[in-house]
């Protein structure tokens, strides 16, 4: 009897002592271990045009972004995170795909009716998710070609976004300021009546067919440059476009409507894990604000549209956390490149500045080598996973194939996209050592507190825009943790870091 009940009591405690230890060791699992059973959404909000000082989270005074604040403080804010590019469809490329946009000739800012950029056959983000079960979408700006050249918009297009590793599209084929102006779904064009079909071209107009330049009465904004040939809803267009009247999309809307397609998205996958590309319009030209927001910020259109898409992004991060998704949902926050005021129309863009920088304290700006055209506000936030703070580690969108990869368990190599997953969930401060920057093929390298441009021929001022392009006949070296204004050309006065850099930067090319 009395070894009964010893046998008893030993059974009892072996059995708290494997109960505490597995608790202990689900406790103390490892992240990896945690994701790999979760299998977290990944969403990639990406705007347009935002630059490095337009949030009062990277210090802007004059304009208050809330939505866009809760991420940066319940998540981690990034002082030195990169566009690969000064410009749209290069940084574009460059996210989606892993891989520097100067070593593909054809990544430059694209017309409408460019065939896509990128190859069927490549390995891309979408691509990568959906070998692990993740479903994939992208809602919003593509810019990065349709077809395979003369796109027949009367006909389902491929190759699309669906052919490059996206089950769902719902996208703008170019830019707000580019024909042909509808939305396009799995690669057919919303709303399109066959009778009226649509005609595209970047070269020349269609006979009897209005343009700002020829009838200027019907224009309600006023081009600067470049913005003069086809006039949809009142505002000049880049290139030419006849028929689709149903199918033209309403300016002033087109923020709600993706915020609209966003929301439903979430609330259809929810059950499964999911990928969504959510690529915001805003601040990009021709900036027309929702009347709910026009003249919110006091500055014009420009700030009342990043005041707008501010909103559009805490009405959905409410959409994610009603639907139970928010704790499991890792978010990617970034712009494409750099601020840019005046960029073809006449929107008081400059006039209603007053004391904001959208540059943020930073040199040049969208087209730019120099520090405000590709270094913009980066936030990564997970509720409850990652540890609120700021990070200075240097980190680019280039990098999201390999570090997602890494975080859905894939081991994926390329030979630009660097595994930075640590960094952006905040276990380290350290990111890249190097990084090749980009602005219209023009490259140039940072490296730690450096950064090193090479001599170009070209012009020191893109007039058009009022930007500085860093483009110059000498060699330029900065020591951004001193100089984060880019003020003084170290070159001449430190030959030894100069011609160090040059190295580095002429293997990293190669």
């Amino acid at each position: 009897m009395k070894r009964s009940i010893i046998s008893y009591y030993i059974f009892i405690i072996t059995t708290l002592v494997f109960n505490f230890s597995c608790r202990h060791k689900v406790k103390n699992s490892s992240l990896g271990s945690s994701i790999k059973s979760q299998k977290p959404n990944i969403v990639i909000i990406y705007l347009d045009d935002l630059g490095y000082g337009d949030l009062s989270s990277y210090g802007a005074t004059e304009l208050k972004t809330p939505n866009i604040d809760a991420l940066a403080s319940g998540g981690l804010k990034f002082t030195n995170g990169y566009a690969s590019s000064a410009t749209c469809t290069p940084s574009r490329y460059a996210l989606l795909t892993g891989v520097y946009p100067w070593r593909n000739k054809d990544a430059k800012i694209l017309p409408g009716d460019a065939p896509l950029l990128i190859s069927t056959e490549q390995q891309t983000l979408p691509k990568m998710l959906s070998k692990v079960g993740y479903q994939t979408a992208i809602i919003g700006k593509w810019h990065l070609g349709l077809g395979s050249g003369n796109v027949n918009w009367n006909e389902t297009i491929k190759p699309s976004p669906n052919e490059v590793g996206f089950d769902e599209s719902y996208i703008l084929a170019a830019t707000q300021d580019r024909v042909p102006t509808v939305y396009i779904e799995n690669g057919n064009v919303v709303n399109l009546d066959k009778n009226d079909p649509i005609e595209v071209n970047y070269k020349k107009n269609f006979k009897g067919q209005p343009t700002a330049k020829s009838n200027p009465e019907m224009v309600t904004m006023k081009w600067h440059h470049g913005h003069n040939n086809s006039i949809v809803n009142g505002i000049p267009r880049i290139g030419y476009m006849k028929g689709g009247e149903a199918a033209k999309w309403s300016d002033i809307d087109m923020a709600d409507h993706f915020l609209d397609k966003a929301q439903n998205y979430v609330k259809s996958h929810k059950e499964k894990p999911f990928f969504l590309y959510y690529a915001m319009q805003q601040p990009h030209v021709p900036r027309t604000p929702h009347p709910r927001f026009v003249g919110k910020s006091g500055m014009g259109p420009r700030g009342d549209v990043i005041l707008e898409a501010d909103w559009m992004i805490g009405e959905f991060m409410k959409t994610l956390n009603e639907e139970g998704v928010l704790e499991n949902t890792l978010i990617i926050f970034s712009s494409d490149n750099g601020p840019v005021l005046n960029d073809g129309y006449y929107d008081d863009a400059v006039e209603k500045l007053g004391n904001h920088d959208p540059k943020g304290g930073l040199r040049g700006g969208k087209y730019s080598l120099f520090e405000a055209g590709t270094r913009v506000p980066f936030i990564t936030y997970w509720k409850d996973h990652i540890k609120p703070g700021v990070s200075d580690a240097i980190v680019c969108q280039i990098d999201l194939l390999a570090s997602l990869g890494k975080f859905v368990g894939i081991d994926e190599k390329t030979t630009d996209s660097k595994d930075l997953l640590t960094s952006l969930l905040g276990e380290t401060k350290k990111g890249r050592d190097h990084l090749i920057i980009e602005a219209k093929s023009n490259t140039a390298l940072r490296s730690g507190n450096w950064i090193m441009i090479p001599p170009y021929k070209g012009k020191a001022m893109n007039k058009k825009v009022g930007t500085e392009t860093g483009v110059s006949q000498e060699y330029k070296l900065f020591n951004l943790s001193e100089d984060i204004g880019q003020k003084h050309n170290l070159a001449k006065e430190n030959p030894k870091k100069l011609q160090e850099l040059i190295q580095t930067f002429n293997k990293l090319k190669k």
